[in-house]
């Protein structure tokens, strides 16, 4: 027995090592490493309960795109993101990619995860795929960056440009990514987001290391306050001590370092 709970699995892939707690209250926390950062916590039949901040965060960045009708997922974890858009978003698609099929396995098995018609996984290496799925999606998420291992080929300029290239005229990236104090990369990825794109949003996660950008293939025309009474519209279940989400354009962020941008 761990401190955050009884131990349900605890494997090696050919990618990670898998471990999956579940604590007194029926959650269950999936990790890539003993004492790693949490990836996902799931409570079975609930795929409406966010217990990680950066979750609810990174969902009202679908303000900036109108009725998205294509979601990609890069990243399945315990598979809480795509099982939340497939709810609340009933008319989407949504495709999921994941590189690592023990993680799809441990979903399946251990977290309530089951595809649908409108809900499929697809076993691959990301950039593989976002390489061979050009101008599909209304929204493309980023959900596989670690604390302790960012996929580098994932981080490129010539990555991103791919990525635009695979989104509808419309069209938005969201990225959960570790902040400056976790991430020596950070103003980096900022600096290559805001090369490949037209516009960049950051959101800011309370209470945790990560920012949530959000990409965009068009100038935002929107007020602030408009784009914040769209947030609040998400249909996402809120704590009554849930803040507003605090956001801006990346052209009021400080950038400190050299300027340049991540390339192959």
């Amino acid at each position: 027995m761990r401190a955050d709970g009884k131990i349900l699995v605890s494997r090696h892939s050919g990618f990670n090592r898998i471990v999956l707690t579940e604590n007194f209250e029926g959650l269950r926390t999936l990790r890539f490493s003993d004492s790693g950062p949490c990836q996902s916590i799931v409570k079975l039949g609930d795929p409406e309960h966010l217990a990680l901040a950066y979750t609810k965060v990174l969902v009202q960045g679908f303000a900036f795109v109108e009725n998205p009708k294509r979601i990609l997922v890069l990243g399945l974890g315990g598979g809480t993101l795509p099982y939340l858009f497939h709810t609340i978003f009933q008319n989407a698609q949504v495709d999921v990619v994941e590189i690592d099929p023990d993680v799809l396995a441990v979903a399946r098995e251990f977290c309530g995860f089951v595809e649908s018609e409108r809900l499929r996984v697809h076993l691959e290496d990301a950039r593989d795929f976002i390489e061979c799925h050009q101008g599909c999606y209304d929204v493309i998420v980023l959900d596989c960056f670690g604390a302790e291992f960012i996929p580098q080929h994932l981080l490129t300029s010539e990555f991103l440009k791919e990525v635009h290239n695979s989104l509808a005229p419309g069209g938005i990236a969201v990225a959960n990514v570790w902040g400056r104090t976790d991430n020596r990369l950070y103003e980096r990825m900022l600096r290559t987001y805001r090369a490949e794109f037209n516009e960049v949003f950051v959101l800011d996660v309370p209470g945790a290391g990560t920012k949530v950008f959000v990409a965009l293939t068009f100038h935002e025309g929107r007020t602030h306050a408009e784009l914040l009474e769209r947030m609040l519209a998400i249909p996402i279940r809120r704590s009554p001590l849930d803040a507003p989400v605090r956001f801006r354009n990346s052209d009021h962020e400080t950038l400190q370092d050299d300027g340049s941008v991540l390339r192959d």
